[in-house]
């Protein structure tokens, strides 16, 4: 019982993505050293190896100098990519037999966000038992630091890029002529996504992909409202599809060759359809990915939103795919971390293959959906939610489920559902659903928001 009771004591460091936040508030320097001794510590020191890669925002070349030392400290060796997107920190931790790869990013995040996430040698996020293990290192200070003649050495290893290029493009067959429009969001993957697209034979054009920690173009978030000049640009060239990427490029959101933005659920139900087989998705995706894997005799896993959660249901299912309709896309022919870059290519693949993306999306099953978040305080999400695994299904009476995975997904009668959880990263309650139609969408929006704004 003590344990337990100190064991709650400790600060929770980690959201559904990492650790994450604002700079000099909750992600500092302090902190960035005590990770990387922390990471040390957990994985022994000396003779281990840790990648290191960050993404394009002002502070990353510092904070990531701050984990380096704790590493240093530790008597790991650290090797250093520099300025590259998330999916080649974890590429990198599993081609070179790394013990870990840690990368600095607070990838779709506003400017002033920082982050940092772990990954395993495999190329997997940090599980959430291996997170609570570095916070209890770091809550305690129980750091194990080496001697002066055992401090680690920093390696470059910027070569690997070109065998990652090599194997992204072995596990995928593009033929010459597919017009793409990348917009790269001033961030990590700038260079490399249009580098890769026109290495698979691809026409491509560039938007907002000069590296740049301010994102002076849009904001990374691949959102349809940041992303209305891609979908302009697509239309007026012609192309045959928009590719968007977030800060650090794990995810990836395709726009149509009509210019609109694709629906992110149907993206994923399309790319599960492709796949076939077992897939893995998050409690807050839409019932049309089951409705679409049907077709192929496949079967549908649901699992706690975290692009983590999602990874350890691919690799204890031996799944042929994992994704969250954010666009976080994890293919285990390839890595266990999610790679926007691959995804893109895959989806033009599909594109390729079986036609206009438009149609392909279209074909898949439609229902009203409704993403919402309510803003509140991070200390408020603890008594907002026991409210609502108590309370919220009472307002509905045709209750047929109620599935308490990852905050609470309410599944009724009409085939309509609703799923209230924190966010892991933000200060919000996101409120996500769907139903058989937009009045009853509505309704049940509403009705959501009101019973968390008495508490507000």
């Amino acid at each position: 019982m003590a344990s337990n009771i100190q064991e709650q004591m400790i600060p929770k460091l980690f959201g559904t993505s990492g650790i994450r936040g604002k700079l000099g508030e909750n992600i500092t320097l302090e902190l960035a050293v005590d990770v990387g001794m922390a990471v040390s510590t957990y994985i022994g020191g000396k003779g281990c190896k840790v990648v290191i890669g960050y993404d394009t925002r002002t502070s990353n070349e510092m904070i990531e100098s701050a984990v380096v030392a704790g590493l240093l400290q530790g008597g790991c060796d650290v090797l250093r990519l520099h300025m590259v997107p998330t999916p080649l920190v974890g590429y990198a931790a599993m081609k070179l037999g790394a013990n870990a790869g840690v990368m600095i990013t607070a990838s779709h995040n506003p400017p002033e966000y920082n982050g940092i996430k772990l990954w395993n040698p495999d190329g997997m996020a940090y599980k959430q038992d291996q997170e609570r293990e570095i916070e209890t290192i770091i809550h305690e200070k129980s750091f194990k630091k080496a001697s002066w003649e055992d401090v680690g050495k920093i390696v470059d290893i910027s070569y690997i890029t070109e065998e990652y290029i090599k194997d992204i493009l072995d596990h995928v067959d593009i033929k010459p002529g597919i017009k793409v429009v990348v917009d790269c969001a001033n961030g990590a993957a700038s260079h490399l996504s249009p580098l890769i697209l026109r290495k698979a034979g691809c026409s491509v054009v560039t938007l907002n992909s000069q590296p740049d920690g301010f994102f002076p173009g849009r904001m990374p978030e691949p959102s349809a409202q940041n992303l209305q000049e891609l979908m302009k640009v697509v239309k007026a060239t012609g192309a045959d599809i928009g590719i968007a990427h977030d800060g650090d490029a794990d995810r990836m959101i395709a726009v149509d060759e009509q210019g609109r933005i694709s629906d992110f659920d149907k993206l994923l139900a399309l790319i599960c359809y492709e796949m076939g087989g077992k897939v893995v998705t998050t409690v807050d995706a839409s019932i049309c990915t089951d409705r679409c894997i049907e077709k192929v005799g496949g079967e549908v896993i649901r699992t706690k939103v975290g692009d983590v959660h999602v990874a350890e249901a691919v690799e204890a299912e031996n799944a042929s795919f994992g994704g969250e309709p954010s666009g976080t896309w994890i293919h285990p022919d390839f890595c266990m971390c999610p790679d926007g870059i691959l995804s893109a290519l895959r989806i033009i693949e599909i594109v390729q293959k079986h036609g206009a993306l438009s149609e392909l999306l279209d074909s898949v099953p439609s229902y009203p959906t409704i993403r919402d978040k309510v803003n509140c305080d991070n200390t408020q999400k603890g008594i907002i939610m026991g409210s609502v695994e108590t309370e919220l299904s009472n307002l509905f009476s045709d209750v047929h489920d109620v599935n308490r995975i990852d905050g609470v997904r309410i599944s009724m009668n009409d085939g309509s559902w609703v799923l209230v959880r924190p966010s892991g990263t933000e200060s919000y309650i996101r409120i996500t659903l769907e139903a058989v139609d937009e009045a009853r969408a509505i309704s049940i929006r509403d009705k959501c928001r009101e019973f968390i704004g008495e508490f507000l």
